[in-house]
């Protein structure tokens, strides 16, 4: 896995949200009993957690904003700390891993 395609693999699910408005977001994720918006939540704290670790910092949560249409921004931001980090490919993998798992369930 290298950093283009964790990229890549972001931005598509930035394009499959990215227009959603707050009822799309307040539905329940598929197959699960969390709203979309909290999923995508836990997909960007993940993120940034891998960022904290590849740059050996604390990890610390990632504030839950009260507008849902905020999430791909946060996600794109968090991804961004993750690639400039230089991550392990593992991390990189995991990273694609929770990006790809989420898409689908959305």
């Amino acid at each position: 896995m290298s950093a283009a395609e964790l990229g890549r693999t972001v931005e598509l699910l930035v394009r499959q949200v990215g227009h959603w408005q707050p009822p799309r977001w307040a539905a329940t994720a598929e197959g699960g009993n969390v709203s979309r918006a909290d999923l995508v939540h836990r997909l960007v704290q993940e993120i940034a957690n891998l960022g904290a670790d590849a740059e050996g910092l604390t990890r610390r949560s990632v504030p839950r904003l009260d507008n849902d249409l905020a999430l791909p921004d946060q996600l794109r931001v968090v991804a961004a700390d993750l690639l400039a980090a230089d991550p392990p490919a593992g991390a990189l993998e995991r990273a694609a891993a929770e990006v790809t798992a989420t898409r689908r369930a959305l």
